[in-house]
């Protein structure tokens, strides 16, 4: 059996009413009066940060290339099936041809 969860939701104004009575779990005061030592100290005792050390000067960032415009012919049933799958169904058709060509390139390596 899985791990139980808790989920609890509020909507926004609810949320406002509990933090005007100062039910929020975050002293706000404090953390605004801890130095950047304090901080890091605070981070590195979080067990959910242990061992978690990034060398950001080794990092990159990929960003998508952009799209090109094509006007296809396509199947009407194609079209149809993709159309139903609702909004993003042009994104859908795009990963459909994009895993295609990468089984395609996978195989000539092989």
């Amino acid at each position: 059996m899985g791990k139980r969860e808790h989920i609890v939701r509020y909507t926004v104004e609810e949320l406002r009413e509990m933090c005007a009575r100062g039910e929020d779990k975050s002293d706000w005061e404090q953390a605004a009066a801890m130095t950047e030592e304090e901080i890091a100290a605070a981070i590195a005792s979080d067990p959910d940060e242990a061992g978690m050390v990034i060398d950001w000067s080794t990092t990159s960032t990929e960003l998508p290339q952009p799209k090109k415009v094509l006007n296809m012919r396509i199947d009407a049933d194609v079209l149809q099936f993709f159309r139903r799958e609702g909004k993003g169904y042009q994104t859908k058709i795009n990963a459909v041809l994009r895993s295609y060509v990468d089984q395609q390139h996978r195989q000539k390596m092989a």
